[in-house]
């Protein structure tokens, strides 16, 4: 895995190196292109393709899809710690829907223990957990998750799963 890293720099180096001889040739149209093509190699590095992927999958709710790009995957330990925490956080995802509860709670608090980046990314994992923690008949649990979610989503995406989530626990 570290050695794709170092390819993909590398890639981007010749890349960059054959865009500064466009632009020496005088050929300024190629060497932007080829400026912005290695930009989008270098991007590669930070944003794992096959990540990215499975987002698009579960997005389309292509469970069985998504879990094939994140099989693609062999070494999470070695991927940077924020690619690594949206990894555990698509495991999670991907078995809580699927009906893993049991491996999707310590997953998911894998996840947001390696650090989510994105507030309603965080908030998403803790309504799961909360999900989690109701199907396991723990309501306190349940409910101080959801009270922690409710506070990651500042732009109330979430807010209609969080209210129903709430209406079913007081029937608990």
């Amino acid at each position: 895995m570290f050695a794709s890293y170092i390819l993909r720099i590398a890639i981007t180096a010749v890349i960059l190196g054959f865009s500064v001889y466009q632009f020496i040739e005088g050929e300024i149209g190629n060497g932007i292109f080829f400026v912005l093509l290695s930009a989008l190699v270098l991007a590669t590095v930070w944003l794992n393709e096959f990540i990215l992927l499975a987002f698009l999958a579960l997005r389309k709710q292509n469970y069985a899809k998504a879990e094939k790009w994140l099989g693609k995957i062999k070494k999470p330990e070695v991927m940077i710690k924020s690619q690594q925490a949206y990894y555990y956080y698509l495991q999670g995802m991907i078995m809580s829907q699927t009906g893993k509860m049991g491996k999707a709670d310590s997953i998911l608090k894998r996840a947001l223990s390696l650090g989510l980046r994105m507030k309603h990314d965080r908030a998403m994992v803790k309504l799961n957990l909360a999900g989690i923690a109701a199907s396991r008949r723990r309501k306190r649990e349940a409910l101080n998750w959801l009270n922690q979610a409710k506070k990651d989503d500042d732009k109330n995406m979430i807010a209609d799963q969080i209210k129903m989530l709430k209406q079913q626990l007081n029937r608990i």
